[in-house]
């Protein structure tokens, strides 16, 4: 991932933390949100993993090939189960570890040409081609941003019911199903955080 390391760093502990409670989730709440919530929570770890900032460890090279073949396996999964999201969350995975090994000249997506956009005596501050296909990149970005903004909306009834809960004498506790919910909305941010930095 491109960026500084404290926002890679900031997306796995993100990314690490929804997916422990959505595997946590998967084991311990109803079974008819058990497969769902595993699914999520092996997406978050993956997110977590590619999120690494490349100065923290050395990545094999290999590496985005496997990233490749995980989530390319878990988006035919998500497929076969109808589970649309997923598929396109793991369809967007494979696009962002392909776009690590493959360089721009295969996407169609060429350099910058030198000293573009830079005035006379400046040096330009290093800055290499986007990424992928950018008309791919920005309906990824448009889908997430969609999905966040809708799943944040269905957090706020939530959070409503929680207070008049509250008020009646109730327990004041959010439950499993809200934080599933959040969880959720925090791993569409991760995305767009890491489709904005390709």
């Amino acid at each position: 991932m491109h960026g500084p390391a404290w926002v890679g760093w900031l997306l796995v502990l993100l990314c690490a933390a929804a997916g422990a409670y959505c595997l946590v989730r998967a084991r311990t709440g109803p079974p008819a949100e058990r497969g769902a919530a595993r699914g999520e929570g092996l997406m978050a770890l993956g997110m977590a993993a590619m999120a690494c900032p490349a100065s923290a460890a050395v990545s094999a090279a290999w590496s985005p090939w496997l990233f490749t073949a995980v989530f390319g396996t878990a988006g035919l999964w998500a497929l076969a189960r109808r589970h649309l999201h997923h598929a396109v969350g793991a369809g967007a995975m494979v696009y962002m570890a392909l776009t690590m090994v493959l360089p721009p000249e295969w996407w169609g997506v060429s350099g910058p040409p030198e000293r573009m956009g830079h005035m006379a005596g400046t040096v330009p501050m290093g800055h290499s081609a986007p990424g992928g296909v950018p008309l791919l990149t920005g309906l990824l970005l448009a889908y997430f941003t969609v999905y966040v903004i809708a799943a944040g909306v269905r957090l706020v009834p939530a959070a409503e019911t929680v207070a008049r809960t509250a008020a009646a004498g109730g327990p004041a506790v959010a439950g499993p199903p809200g934080v599933l919910r959040a969880c959720r909305v925090a791993m569409g941010i991760g995305m767009l955080a890491m489709l904005l930095a390709l």
